[in-house]
């Protein structure tokens, strides 16, 4: 965003019309997706019969935690068989969760008769077993976040969830960017190999079981080369005039323009920013040559019709490739979209501008543009 317009008396009138076609877009995903972002025409039918129970525990004990991730990390973990036992664990692990006795009994449940458990113990009932398990899951997210927030690490709080899990948070302490490499915090090579294969499947399992990422089809779009390598630093050039990109925000751009056609007056996309020093907003990603703005439409007005549905179906392309592409996250249309926010009522969640731009003018609410954000650090192996 390289500049902020003021907003006009008559703003409530030229918000109403692209406001409604919004609404109109956003309301056509009623019949496929839930309010919470999942296709449940895609999960499990145990999962689907657990949604309820999901979504009111990690509503009220953990709201950061998405309902589909949950929904991912159980598939991954016991493929949704409630009675599953594994004996590779310390004293075994039992349930939908894969969870030992001591971690059931942390997280509130009972100790178990014998090993494997006997068919009524409470771990091995799918609602209880959610109900105690989700929480104590939340606890590694939170102890994730905290430790994230305080080191600077690239890992997002949701991967750090999984190398609690699946590895110990020790190895997410231990390791310099949270998930470890062989060799660091005492993950040798089938280690960390486990760890970075755990991760991806969830991923990829997150996208399979999430509902339409927005409200227009992207069917007819290639899908991008995944990003490969570090990007630590503003060292590639800039296409679109500025000083430098990282290389992953340089990727970015090449596989939008590659998807999309190079931005110009006739094309999905009119023309794009990356690189800027924004002055008014140093903390920006922009100066760090992390960010890319991609304008459907003339800068500072509300888009319609055609250059809307641009907008909509690169926001809806991002977020359907975030891992591939390392998206940090999107702003588009007066909602903000991460890999770690939930949807609220509709697509991401309310943008309110951080206190320095104005959410309802056209530029400051991102309605004439597409913000993209990129992950900085060493890309995921794959």
């Amino acid at each position: 965003m390289r500049t902020i317009l003021i907003v006009a008396s008559g703003l409530v009138a030229a918000l109403l019309v692209p406001i409604l076609f919004i609404g109109a877009l956003l309301g056509g995903l009623s019949s496929t997706r839930s309010s919470n972002g999942i296709n449940t025409a895609a999960i499990p039918a145990l999962a689907a019969e657990s949604l309820a129970t999901i979504t009111a525990v990690t509503s009220t004990s953990c709201p950061e935690l998405p309902p589909v991730w949950v929904i991912a990390h159980v598939q991954a973990e016991s493929s949704w068989n409630p009675a599953a036992f594994s004996t590779d664990h310390n004293g075994g692990a039992a349930g939908l969760y894969q969870l030992n006795e001591t971690n059931w009994q942390d997280a509130g449940g009972a100790g178990w008769a014998s090993t494997p458990p006997p068919p009524d113990a409470d771990i091995l009932q799918p609602q209880q077993h959610l109900r105690l398990a989700i929480p104590w899951i939340c606890r590694n997210l939170r102890a994730a976040t905290a430790h994230l927030q305080a080191t600077a690490k690239p890992t997002t709080p949701l991967d750090g969830m999984l190398v609690c899990h699946i590895a110990g948070c020790g190895r997410l302490t231990g390791s310099a960017t949270g998930v470890p490499r062989a060799g660091e915090a005492n993950c040798d090579a089938s280690c960390a190999e486990l760890i970075g294969t755990y991760i991806e499947r969830v991923h990829a399992l997150v996208e399979q079981y999430s509902a339409p990422a927005g409200p227009v089809s992207i069917t007819d779009l290639p899908a991008p080369t995944p990003f490969i390598g570090a990007s630590t630093t503003c060292t590639a050039a800039d296409p679109t005039g500025g000083r430098c990109l990282t290389p992953a925000t340089r990727h970015v751009y090449d596989e939008i323009t590659r998807a999309f056609g190079q931005p110009g007056p006739d094309a999905a996309i009119r023309s794009a920013g990356c690189w800027d020093e924004h002055g008014w907003n140093p903390d920006s990603d922009h100066p760090q040559g992390a960010a890319c703005d991609y304008f459907p439409a003339t800068a500072g007005q509300f888009p319609a019709g055609d250059d809307l549905q641009n907008g909509w179906r690169l926001a809806t392309w991002l977020r359907a490739h975030a891992t591939a592409l390392r998206v940090k996250y999107v702003i588009w249309q007066g909602r903000f979209w991460s890999p770690d926010t939930p949807d609220t009522d509709g697509w991401g969640r309310p943008y309110t501008g951080g206190g320095i731009y104005d959410p309802n003018d056209a530029t400051g609410g991102h309605y004439d543009h597409v913000h993209l954000s990129v992950l900085d650090g060493e890309a995921p192996a794959p």
